[in-house]
């Protein structure tokens, strides 16, 4: 655990890069370690804001809002459901050792005879240099052969995997070194170990359930947005249906009135005929009856003028 908080000590100082997306899913995994699994009622807003958890460099990079990051953040934090914190730990120092800056930490030491040298650690072993060469080691103790470190106050001890070899002896000048480097050895040895021996039947098994679990999780969560995707697609089309429907019941309202109309304008068309056959026949009647009067008096004439000339 103190290795972990070295390394994400050096990442939050920016000591090593770390790129933004990979800062928040570095800070998902310090959340599933400090906190195990995201609990919505448990973990209200503002869970964070406590919390040093993104290097300055990145929260001045993306003028985010604390609420958006928060967000960010618990987005990854959901997906790491069922880690124990030992194992959200090894994953931030997985991703951690594939850092571009992710390297060698070197320390000033001295051999049994006062020899000034660098000793070197890193996620292979430790390395001894010397002090004018960082590049090319001097000797070298790759984690598989190491079978001890240990150190009694000053005087540091790398003891190889084979008894009949020496063990390494060299004196760091303040104990605050030897604790730095018996930390980073420990850490980096004990994350070697684990990235190349095979997990227990038990383990297995507790990784199989809880990625089956994670995995059911993503599957319930991606039914979901499908779900909520449909209806809101059903919504949709339920909303342009109704302005369908509305569009058609005004324009059959403007049908219907038009029809309305044009009944209203047939009847005053057939007012008016009528009013027009019925002046023609009483204008017929009259016309007949006038001539009717005119024979009668051309009749009564003729008469008389028979009349005058009988006389």
């Amino acid at each position: 655990r103190l290795f972990y908080r070295q390394v994400k000590n050096l990442i939050l100082s920016d000591a090593i890069y770390c790129p933004a997306e990979t800062c928040i899913l570095l800070a998902s995994y310090a959340m599933q370690a400090k906190h195990k699994d995201y609990n919505e009622t448990k973990h209200q807003p503002g869970v964070l804001a406590n919390e040093r958890l993104l290097p300055d460099r990145v929260r001045e990079q993306f003028h985010f809002s604390n609420d958006e990051w928060e967000k960010r953040i618990i987005n990854w934090w959901k997906e790491h459901k069922g880690l124990t914190r030992e194992e959200a730990m090894l994953e931030y120092l997985k991703i951690a050792q594939d850092l571009d800056m992710y390297g060698v930490d070197y320390f000033d030491i001295q051999n049994k005879k006062g020899t000034h040298l660098y000793l070197g650690v890193d996620a292979l072993g430790i390395n001894i240099y010397d002090i004018q060469d960082k590049l090319t080691p001097k000797i070298g103790f790759p984690w598989s052969e190491i079978r001890n470190i240990t150190f009694n106050g000053k005087k540091f001890l790398i003891k190889p995997m084979d008894r009949n070899s020496p063990d390494f002896v060299f004196i760091a000048e303040r104990l605050r070194i030897n604790r730095q480097i018996l930390s980073l050895s420990r850490g980096n040895h004990e994350l070697y170990m684990r990235r190349r021996t095979a997990d227990s039947m038990e383990l297995r098994q507790i990784k199989a359930q809880a990625e089956a679990k994670k995995l059911a999780i993503i599957e319930h969560r991606e039914r979901t947005k499908s779900e909520i995707e449909l209806r809101r697609q059903v919504e949709q089309e339920r909303e342009v249906l109704h302005k369908k429907i509305q569009e058609l019941e005004r324009s059959a309202q403007i049908i219907r009135q038009a029809l309305e109309d044009q009944n209203d304008t047939n009847k005053q068309l057939e007012d008016k005929r009528r009013q027009v056959e019925e002046t023609e026949s009483r204008l017929q009647r009259e016309r007949e009856e006038e001539e009717r009067k005119q024979e009668k008096t051309m009749q009564r004439m003729q008469y008389e003028q028979q009349e005058r000339e009988k006389m």
